[in-house]
């Protein structure tokens, strides 16, 4: 790998200072659009939706357990599929170990996906994951959060902004519950907006090659499933 500019202790500090404002300027504009996020309109969920999970049947409010608030992971993994997305498998992986630290604040997540239960709790046990997993086999769930397209849709996806070019689509649903059990969408994202869940993305954006993926046929044409990676290259 080829050093940048190579300068004193002092010069960096005075650069990575600079930096900082910057960071810091970010950091505020984060924080203002996190506010707005939360400040949405609330959209109440009448469609009884029935889901497969690991206890069985379920609705809607199910998913929530104990908690009133619901994060769903829309996973890419149609009825057809032998095994899920490897991206969606990127994202689950660092979504498993904060399952228990979302519960603390009030906070389920699980994920959701056309495939029939049996797929879903296979690829599970092969992946180590234990978060919940539900299918939607049997209800129009993925079709009307956006990401997932019958033959002849039009495929319009992030809110219309982009046609996506399958027939499954990632993104991220939040959902409400109050005190009279009623369900009501909160807030959606798609496509870049599923950049924040990331983490191992986030660990990439600090370091000196950052996420090096320009020269690649796609941007994430490197990746592999957890247990697909044939070595780990070699250092250049």
């Amino acid at each position: 790998m080829k050093p940048n500019d190579v300068v004193s202790r002092a010069e960096w500090l005075e650069a990575r200072k600079k930096l900082l404002d910057a960071e810091k300027a970010l950091t505020r504009v984060r924080d203002e659009v996190s506010a707005q996020r939360r400040a949405l309109p609330w959209v109440p969920v009448t469609e009884a939706y029935a889901f497969e999970g690991p206890s069985g049947p379920a609705v809607l409010a199910d998913l929530f357990g104990e908690y009133s608030q619901l994060v769903i992971y829309h996973f890419m993994f149609g009825p057809a599929w032998d095994q899920g997305c490897p991206s969606c498998s990127f994202w689950a992986d660092g979504i498993e170990r904060h399952v228990v630290h979302l519960a603390a604040r009030d906070v389920a997540v699980a994920l959701v996906s056309r495939a029939p239960r049996d797929k879903l709790t296979a690829y599970a046990a092969r992946m180590g994951w234990t978060t919940p997993w539900y299918s939607s086999s049997k209800c129009r769930f993925n079709q009307d959060f956006g990401v997932s397209f019958d033959e002849g849709d039009d495929r319009a996806y992030n809110f219309g902004t982009s046609t996506f070019g399958g027939d499954e689509a990632p993104g991220v649903s939040i959902f409400a519950k109050d005190g009279e059990g009623r369900v009501f969408h909160t807030y959606s994202t798609y496509a870049r907006g599923l950049d924040m869940l990331n983490t191992a993305y986030h660990f990439l954006d600090l370091v000196p090659k950052g996420r090096d993926e320009q020269d690649l046929p796609w941007s994430m044409a490197w990746l592999r499933r957890r247990d697909q990676y044939d070595s780990v290259p070699e250092a250049s």
